[in-house]
This record gives C-alpha cells, sequence and structure tokens, in this order.
C-alpha cells in the first residue's frame, strides 16, 4: 500500500544586479529530498546607447529584476534568499543597494522569505565556507542532475556555462541552507499540516 508523498513548492535565490540566479523545486516533507524543478537566472536587458543615465539603467535593471523575482515566488511554500553583504566599492555598494531594495520590494508584495547568508550558502552546498564558483557548481550538478543546466556543446563536448550556473547553483544551495535554518524548522509542523 502507497501513501501519497507530502510536497512543498520551494524556491531559492541568488541576488546580483547581472545575474539573478533562480532554483524552484520540490521538497518532500516525509523522506526530505529535494528535486530541482527548474533553474532559471534574470539577467536586465537594458539600453546600450550613450544618452541614457546610469541611474535609468539601475531603475530598469531594478524592475526587471525584481519581475523575475516576484514570478519565481509566487505560489512557493517557502523562498529562500541568500541576502548579499556590502561591498567596499561604490559601483558594488549600488549593486548591493538595488538587490536589496528588490528584495524589500518582494516582502512589500506580501512574499515572506527566509534569509541565509553567503556564508551559510557554501556551508550547505560544497560543505566550506570558502568554496570556490567551480566547487559550487560542481556539487550542485551532482546533487541535481536532473535540473535544466546551462550546457552548451563545444568541439563535440558538453560543457556547462559557469557565467550562468554559478547562480543557479547559489540558487540550490541557499534552499539547502535554508531547510536546515532555524525559523524554517519552526515553520515546518505549520507546512505540514497543511501539505
Amino acid at each position: 500500500m502507497s501513501t501519497a508523498t507530502r510536497q512543498i513548492k520551494v524556491v531559492g535565490q541568488d541576488p546580483s544586479l547581472r545575474n539573478w540566479g533562480l532554483a524552484v523545486g520540490l521538497y518532500d516533507l516525509d523522506s526530505r529530498t529535494l528535486k530541482i524543478t527548474q533553474l532559471g537566472l534574470t539577467c536586465p536587458v537594458l539600453s546600450k546607447g550613450k544618452q541614457v543615465r546610469q541611474n535609468s539603467l539601475d531603475l530598469e535593471s531594478a524592475y526587471q529584476l525584481y519581475l523575475g523575482a516576484v514570478m519565481a515566488a509566487r505560489e512557493a511554500h517557502a523562498v529562500f534568499v541568500e541576502v548579499p553583504v556590502g561591498s567596499q566599492s561604490a559601483r558594488a555598494m549600488a549593486s548591493y543597494g538595488i538587490c536589496v531594495g528588490v528584495l524589500g520590494a518582494l516582502r512589500a508584495e506580501g512574499i515572506p522569505f527566509y534569509e541565509v547568508s553567503p556564508a551559510e550558502v557554501k556551508l550547505a552546498g560544497y560543505g566550506a565556507k570558502t568554496a570556490t564558483k567551480e566547487q559550487m557548481i560542481s556539487w550542485a550538478m551532482k546533487a541535481h542532475p536532473e535540473a535544466n543546466w546551462p550546457l552548451y556543446s563545444q568541439h563535440g563536448q558538453s560543457l556547462v556555462s559557469e557565467a550562468k550556473a554559478e547562480h543557479q547553483a547559489d540558487a540550490i544551495a541557499a534552499i539547502y541552507a535554508g531547510l536546515a535554518s532555524n525559523p524554517f524548522k519552526q515553520a515546518l509542523p505549520f507546512m505540514k499540516s497543511k501539505a
């Protein structure tokens, strides 16, 4: 006799001004296993004209990033976000501000999310706070070969696009970090009763 599994939709997000990583999956509440059903990347498409001011480009980036983030998070039972930390350069701080602003807009839209740190993401994925992007990609591809990784062919060989996959791997690891977090564990009995 088989029983129906109880699954919830989970979403991981890796905010970035140019490549916002997204991972959507199903988490089985009984077996505690994760299946990634969709990987995505929001890359703002901006005007190349020299007459466009930087602040106008930043505003358009924020708008496009918000649309991608909110569409991925809709109807999710749990959203996990690697919240970025500040940086020392002025442009990196502008990027940080835009990403945090987009996350604030998500909350204003009524989409709550669990915050995880970059260190928690690396630990939940590769297992080390100093994990490189290559190590994170390798871990994520081994853990989730079912995912639609950004592959391309070169000289008859199938290769992964590291520029895209690094953000998607971090989005997957954000899910793992979130699933292991105390706030999610505290909410789990409520989710189980609703599944």
